[in-house]
């Protein structure tokens, strides 16, 4: 959410003097586009997904918001107020639920991985192997496959999925690109936010709150209403189209990282993207 629009953003503007990059179009999958609405729409999300009680909710709502929790920690000024709501969040959402797939079993020998609240492992493989982040964390510390992908292991000593080799300054959260996601659709560009609809992290809501705004300021009328769509014989998620150059879309069972959840719907999505044509309105 943060680095395609401002990655695309310089190419538009590149183009503007030496017309060299062929931008057609770019997707951003669960991503943050605005930090009070995207993070915020996390409460709602446990609330209706039953993982947060009445009571919870209320708290998580007025007493401490979760962007108001996360500037704090990243700010390194938590306070005990926040500090008391977040607990309370945590024991009803339990550490055995993957933040980023709500759906998803546990991987038995990753428990403890999984109780990480800001930062959970991105345990989202297939249906059937719940440990497939395990086994790839295996696979790209043997010594044979890192000679073989020429890695230069510089300072590192081990390979893990989630590291603080690069420093990022987190509270650029903070900084929104919804706004240059309009900039693009102004340009021409086709742009497309789409949710995998399993993901508590970055919520379907705050998307499509975004994106249904975004159409409004910019004065795009719905080219397609809110539908369904399909994957062969089953329901793939549901989709809504401004104009002729934004689009909003869900993956039906899918998580935070859609591809590695539910790759079968996530290629027809990508495929219909690329070939700027409508999502499938009937079985094949």
């Amino acid at each position: 959410g943060h680095y395609i629009p401002q990655l695309a953003e310089v190419m538009v503007e590149f183009n503007k003097k030496d017309n060299i990059f062929n931008l057609k179009g770019l997707a951003l999958g669960n991503p943050v586009l605005h930090f009070t609405t995207d993070f915020n729409s996390r409460a709602e999300y446990f609330w209706s997904h039953g993982l947060i009680s009445d009571s919870t909710y209320r708290i998580f709502t007025s007493v401490c918001n979760y962007s108001r929790y996360v500037s704090e920690y990243y700010g390194g000024s938590l306070s005990p107020l926040c500090a008391r709501v977040m607990n309370q969040v945590t024991r009803e959402t339990s550490r055995f639920v993957d933040k980023y797939d709500v759906t998803l079993d546990v991987c038995l020998s990753s428990v403890l991985s999984q109780s990480m609240i800001l930062s959970p492992h991105k345990r989202v493989g297939h249906r059937i192997d719940v440990c497939v982040e395990d086994e790839t964390v295996n696979y790209l510390n043997r010594k044979d496959v890192q000679e073989a992908l020429h890695a230069k292991l510089i300072g590192v000593k081990k390979w893990a999925v989630c590291s603080s080799v690069l420093e990022y300054e987190l509270l650029n959260l903070q900084i929104p690109t919804i706004n240059i996601v309009g900039s693009l659709v102004n340009s021409g560009i086709r742009v497309l936010v789409y949710s995998g609809d399993q993901d508590s992290v970055i919520p379907l809501t705050g998307s499509r709150t975004l994106v249904q705004n975004l159409a409004r300021d910019l004065g795009l009328k719905t080219s397609i209403p809110y539908r369904v769509w399909f994957e062969g014989k089953q329901v793939g998620g549901w989709t809504q189209v401004y104009g002729e150059e934004l689009s909003f879309a869900t993956i039906r069972g899918a998580s935070h990282e859609a591809p590695f959840s539910q790759p079968e719907r996530s290629l027809v999505l990508i495929r219909a993207f690329l070939q700027g044509r409508p999502l499938p309105e009937t079985f094949s």
